[in-house]
């Protein structure tokens, strides 16, 4: 798998260096739980999903780290997988697990990178992203891609000890290769 550059960020696999860093990101419900469903792992079972998910494409777990050109190391982790068993769809994720590296448009740059390879690379047509109906940045960072939002799945994951509604947003391979309009 090779790696991605775009003007702030690199995306690179994840090395076994990184491996602790990225399982507490996963493993801190302050980062994982506002906007998602929060569920601890075990460390094996984390390592045995970064291992196979070259060859499942079901797999949640990271495919690319997020790295910023100026330096500091990985600030973050994105992935993608097959939503579907029959919709020939991709679902794309994301999570700056640096707290202070958020708000700098390391996450939309990424994601816009991965979006741009799995077009590249695949023959999907149609790529989307789930999101809590509050999390104002994750709306933000789709609509700035041109994902359009398609609907709302009502009471859709349970957490914080109570059901949420998740936005769906896609954008298709003749979406993103529109140039973006001005103004």
């Amino acid at each position: 798998m090779a790696g991605l550059e775009g003007t702030k960020v690199r995306l690179r696999p994840p090395e076994p260096a990184e491996f602790h860093r990225i399982f507490d990101w996963y493993s801190d419900p302050e980062l994982v739980s506002p906007y998602d469903r929060y569920f601890t792992d075990t460390y094996d079972s984390f390592l045995r999903g970064l291992h196979e998910s070259a060859t499942d494409p079901t797999s949640l777990a990271p495919r690319y780290v997020v790295e910023p050109l100026a330096g500091g190391g990985a600030v973050g982790v994105v992935g993608h997988y097959l939503a579907h068993p029959v919709l020939e769809t991709i679902e794309v994720w994301y999570l700056i697990g640096d707290p202070s590296a958020r708000g700098h448009g390391y996450g939309k740059e990424a994601v816009g990178l991965l979006v741009d390879r799995l077009f590249e690379t695949t023959a999907i047509e149609r790529v989307g992203i789930t999101c809590d109906v509050e999390n104002v940045a994750s709306i933000r960072l789709a609509e700035g891609l041109g994902f359009l939002r398609e609907g709302t799945l009502r009471r859709a994951f349970f957490h914080h000890s109570r059901w949420h509604d998740a936005y769906q947003y896609g954008v298709t391979r003749a979406a993103r290769a529109r140039p973006a309009p001005t103004g």
